[in-house]
């Protein structure tokens, strides 16, 4: 009984991506260059989208908030990475394996609430455009957003409290490079049966509810792209939203295609890959994608660099 009221593991250990001293410093390289520019690009957006005015829209409101979660994504999980990379105990303590699981279910969640707010803004300003700075004024964008950060909080806080409350006192060798909820759970010495339930609802809701409200959206901007007689119309309407609707379909396309078709290789591969993408990947490309095509950043960061000059 006393089990049940004390964690008898002290700390980790995770799995790092290879053994190879020479691949190790591969990935190490690899990763670290795709951690800076990751931080570089999101940086440069969140600081010209504050300085500049012409900037100062919903749109870009919700983009410096995305990168904003992809710096604190990326911050999450990339230092203890590197680390591990190049020290022999891949090991991380309770405490730090606990912080990072809040935040890393944190940000992922209030991401994906992100995308579908995003979504939301471009339907009204393709679909409604002469209420749009009725329907998406300033005081309906800090609620928006606060909802968001504030839903993926409360449920990553719930998630993280269920899982405090599990004994572990076996293993605890982490079939990962992080910390997250399916492989600690596999490591648990006590029922996980609340925790298995809780994971479903949430997997439905930020999920499979979320995915539902941004495809319906864009399924309402593309109908009503189509409806435009002119083509220069046509394109000046995808051009603002070709590049969030690029963003989520790799996102999800990624998720879709690891759980529903995991093809070759093991499910603790394919767990690696989808973390790698929320992680890494996805904080990189997403700077690249909303900005090279958009002449509006473009100026804002051209007038960033001659300041600093």
């Amino acid at each position: 009984m006393a089990l049940n009221n004390q964690t008898l593991v002290t700390e980790f250990f995770l799995q790092g991506f290879s053994e190879t001293p020479q691949l190790q410093l591969i990935f190490f390289g690899t990763f670290l260059f795709l951690y800076l520019t990751a931080l570089t690009g999101n940086i440069l957006i969140v600081t010209a989208i504050s300085l500049d005015s012409g900037l100062h829209t919903p749109m870009y409101f919700f983009l410096a908030n995305l990168a904003i979660l992809d710096i604190d994504c990326t911050s999450t999980v990339l230092p203890k990475l590197l680390q591990n990379l190049v020290v022999e105990k891949k090991s991380i303590s309770y405490g730090g394996c606990m912080t990072q699981l809040y935040f890393i279910t944190c940000f992922l969640g209030t991401e994906l609430l992100l995308f579908t707010v995003m979504a939301y803004d471009r339907y009204v300003a393709i679909c409604y455009p002469l209420h749009y700075s009725t329907m998406m004024s300033r005081m309906v964008c800090m609620l928006l957003v606060s909802g968001v950060w504030t839903v993926g909080a409360l449920s990553s806080l719930l998630h993280t409290g269920l899982m405090l409350r599990l004994t572990f006192c076996g293993p605890n060798e982490i079939q990962h490079f992080l910390c997250e909820i399916p492989s600690l759970l596999l490591l648990s010495c006590s029922s996980t049966y609340l925790n298995n339930v809780m994971i479903v609802m949430a997997d439905m809701y930020f999920g499979v509810i979320n995915f539902v409200l941004t495809m319906v959206s864009y399924g309402f901007i593309i109908s009503n792209i189509l409806k435009i007689r002119s083509m220069e119309g046509k394109k000046k309407a995808f051009s603002t939203c070709s590049s969030h609707l690029m963003v989520v379909s790799m996102y999800y396309t990624t998720i879709i295609y690891t759980y529903i078709f995991p093809g070759s290789g093991s499910s603790t591969d394919n767990g690696k890959v989808v973390a790698l993408l929320y992680t890494i990947v996805s904080p990189t490309l997403n700077p690249l994608i909303y900005t090279l095509r958009n002449k509006d950043f473009k100026s804002a960061l051209r007038k960033i660099f001659t300041y600093i000059k």
